[in-house]
């Protein structure tokens, strides 16, 4: 409940009486910080202001200041007490793959390549990714999120975002005359296409995925009276087809693979003749991820996971995790990292969700240095090489 002000703090051998000593730039003048500081040791000081450049240490209000700072201090204690709880040397597991897939990467360089060709504004239906530092810094260079096609100028150019829609909302924006780009993933197009395959031929398909996820939106969109969501194996155990006999599955592209398959096994075990994908719907960047921080948790007493908290594939990444037995939990970037997380805590794993920019894992390092020595290292399953070639309107 107090202001806080950050900043350098000097220290100088005699008492300074008007503003800061050689030539400023610091918050507050103290005699002792500096003599306290170990070279090479993070090193923090807390101090409350009594005596500032218009209110002299000798002045007759010092003694109620004094008691004032006093309170404040006392008050800032078991921040102190977390912060010191957290201390110490650790060591750092990052987790490889992490961070950018090649599908969000073509959605990212797909709004970017827009705004460079065709000027500000391009509009965006939803967020290109599910990232809000994505989405902050694309607003920066002029992009313009919109939840529904009627928002959108008619003439204007639209991207559509990475998790794909709708047939009905392709109609929509035709009908506005819309330059649209599609950055849709290539592996939800996928979906998509074996969708529009199975019910061609007049099988009922189950969708294995979560009814809130813009992806799952899309894909049910495509044959609303043929696909039937399948959120959870309780569900798998319950659902009807109109016939047993004609039934094919598919899966949202971000769901956990041992999840996942679990439910599909129980549509496999009560419908012989299901048909399944020919490959894999699970995309490969989740799946590798997935695998990662498993065998990171492993080898940590924590794992903080990079992700916006909308982002599927980052929340899936938390519960791998926690099946590990090892605590998780979700940040969207350092500054929701809970001190308490790091009490008694000496081998941390870090990961990101495959919308959450690398950046973000630099500066979490970097935070948790602020706290001592940390020394890092790379648990790497795998190298990615794939790469999507661009929609053609930007490429």
């Amino acid at each position: 409940g107090h202001t806080v002000h950050v900043g350098p703090i000097r220290s100088s051998p005699r008492v300074a009486r008007t503003g800061t000593p050689d030539g400023g730039g610091a918050l507050a003048v103290d005699m002792e910080s500096a003599q306290l500081a170990a070279p090479g040791v993070p090193f923090a000081v807390i101090r409350t202001i009594v005596d500032t450049a218009d209110h002299p240490l000798w002045s007759v209000g010092t003694p109620a200041r004094g008691l004032l700072a006093l309170r404040s201090l006392r008050a800032c204690l078991p921040a102190l007490e977390q912060w010191a709880a957290a201390a110490g040397h650790r060591e750092v597991v990052l987790a490889g793959p992490r961070s950018f897939c090649a599908g969000v990467a073509r959605a990212i360089d797909t709004v970017e390549r827009a705004l460079d060709r065709f000027g500000t504004p391009v509009y965006v239906r939803r967020q290109i990714v599910h990232n809000a530092h994505v989405v902050h810094a694309l607003e920066g260079r002029g992009a313009v999120f919109v939840e529904e096609v009627d928002e959108v100028p008619a003439g204007a150019t639209l991207v559509f975002a990475a998790h794909g829609v709708s047939p009905a909302v392709r109609r929509e924006a035709q009908a506005r005359e819309l330059s649209v780009i599609d950055a849709t993933c290539p592996l939800v197009t996928k979906v998509h296409t074996e969708i529009r395959r199975y019910t061609g031929r007049g099988d009922t398909v189950f969708l294995i995925g979560h009814g809130d996820h813009e992806e799952v939106q899309g894909s049910l969109g495509e044959a609303p009276c043929d696909v039937i969501l399948v959120e959870d194996a309780a569900a798998a155990r319950r659902v009807q087809p109109r016939d047993p006999d004609r039934v094919a599955y598919t899966m949202q592209t971000t769901l956990a693979a041992d999840e996942a398959e679990e439910i599909a096994g129980v549509l496999r075990a009560r419908f012989p003749r299901l048909s399944a994908p020919r490959t894999d719907d699970i995309c490969y960047a989740t799946t590798n991820r997935q695998q990662a921080v498993r065998a990171v948790a492993r080898q940590v007493d924590l794992v903080l996971v990079v992700g916006s908290a909308n982002s599927s594939n980052s929340r899936r990444l938390v519960e791998v995790a926690g099946r590990e037995g090892v605590p998780a939990h979700l940040v969207d970037d350092v500054d929701e990292v809970d001190l308490r997380w790091l009490a008694g805590v000496h081998r941390v794993g870090i990961t990101a969700g495959a919308s959450a920019p690398p950046h973000l894992v630099e500066e979490l390092v970097g935070c948790l240095g602020g706290l001592g020595p940390v020394d890092t290292r790379e648990s790497r399953l795998i190298d990615e090489d794939v790469t999507f070639n661009l929609p053609r309107e930007v490429s």
